[in-house]
């Protein structure tokens, strides 16, 4: 892939191939949604919203993907062209409401060379982490004191002392020529990776069906995404349980089945359960071969593991 500009679903497309080549399983792609595609390959899973211009990425947009990914476990990234009318430069890391930004390219070279970025664009330009530790062995193993290591890298002291201490980035020319000097790579890799911290949300159990949030559930509803809500409880083994929640909302059944499918792609390639939840007393157990529980049959659980039954009897309906 290259960074010339090309329609956004035809990069989405070469995205998907990339990935599905290289091991990932990928879902369907998930237009107006605040994610694209998501990629599964062992314990990675990343969820990715691809855009021309990366100014288009809205904070709510953010805010929602990183409400999904910290559910699942999931590394959201952003993957775009340019940003207003600068183009983004191969192998370097921007940022976009707290949410990773990179270029088509700088993704093929992660998949398919295993080369990690290094470099990070923040205000006043380009910057790279060191690892100081590694600064400090190195320069001590050179015989070279902290003002002689300096002055080969036109620096100051104080700022070699930064390094070593891990209180201060570098510029990429300082970075380089500190590892030709100690003839060691010195720069650490930019974590693209990360699961997104916790953010203080509102009430974290005021979302709908309340059937599952008084069932002890904690429920967000979702806005921006192929399905109405999410919810999790710790099941008996200590592990999170996670799902991808439909709500009826007076659909008809030929919406229902394309959102069946649609939760079928998702909950095979996450890894979690899937449910339709349902006010009609006299709905299927299933649609398309998803477990639908009606909202009078939660009101009569007593806990989370319940539901969680009836959810894996109903898996294999017809």
């Amino acid at each position: 892939m290259s960074n010339m500009p090309m329609p956004r679903d035809q990069i989405i497309t070469q995205i998907n191939e990339l990935l599905s080549k290289h091991g990932f399983d990928t879902s369907n792609i998930y237009d107006r949604s605040c994610f694209d595609l998501v990629a599964r390959k062992e314990l990675l899973l990343l969820l990715m919203k691809v855009l021309v211009n990366v100014e288009g990425f809205s904070v709510a947009h953010a805010q929602e993907i990183k409400r999904v990914a910290r559910t699942f476990f999931g590394s959201p990234l952003l993957i775009g062209l340019k940003s207003k009318n600068e183009v983004l430069e191969e192998n370097v890391v921007y940022e976009r409401h707290g949410i990773p930004v990179i270029a088509p390219s700088t993704l093929r070279n992660i998949v398919v060379e295993e080369v990690y970025p290094e470099i990070f664009a923040d205000r006043g330009g380009y910057y790279v982490e060191i690892d100081g530790q590694i600064v400090k062995e190195m320069r001590e193993q050179h015989n070279l004191s902290l003002k002689d290591l300096a002055d080969l890298a036109h620096v100051s002291r104080e700022t070699i002392y930064k390094y070593e201490t891990g209180r201060v980035r570098a510029q990429p020319e300082t970075a380089f020529l500190l590892e030709n000097i100690l003839n060691m790579r010195i720069t650490l890799s930019v974590n693209l990776f990360a699961v997104p911290p916790n953010e203080e949300e509102t009430e974290i159990k005021s979302g709908e069906p309340r059937e599952l949030v008084d069932l002890g559930f904690g429920v967000i509803n979702t806005t921006r995404t192929p399905f109405d809500a999410l919810a999790w409880a710790e099941a008996t083994s200590k592990k999170t349980e996670s799902l991808i929640t439909d709500l009826e909302k007076n659909r008809n059944q030929k919406v229902l089945q394309k959102m069946a499918n649609n939760l079928h792609d998702l909950s095979a390639v996450i890894g979690t359960d899937a449910v339709f939840i349902m006010e009609n007393k006299n709905a299927k157990e299933c649609i398309d071969g998803l477990p639908v529980v009606k909202s009078w049959e939660i009101s009569e659980m007593k806990d989370p593991s319940e539901f969680l039954k009836m959810i894996a009897e109903r898996k294999e309906c017809s």
